[in-house]
């Protein structure tokens, strides 16, 4: 009976050992960034950021063509 007990233990470190193993060998990978760009699109972060980043160009599109109709009554003005 207690080489079942003996056997079970030296069992059991060997595979959380393996576990650990197998744990820290997928961070490391090339695929965990296909991971969490594929996570990142089906929660929809992706359309976020995308959206994001077109209102920004907007406003600056906007602020740039601002200046530009300012310049152009300025310039229309002095003459």
């Amino acid at each position: 009976m207690t080489w079942i007990i003996k056997a079970c233990k030296n069992l059991t470190l060997v595979l959380v050992l393996f576990a650990f193993l197998a744990i820290a060998s997928c961070d490391g990978t090339d695929t965990r960034e296909q991971v969490d760009d594929t996570v990142k699109e089906l929660t929809g972060k992706k359309k976020l950021d995308q959206m994001d980043q077109m209102k920004k160009d907007i406003n600056k599109a906007t602020q740039q063509q601002a200046e530009r109709f300012k310049k152009s009554k300025e310039s229309a003005g002095e003459k």
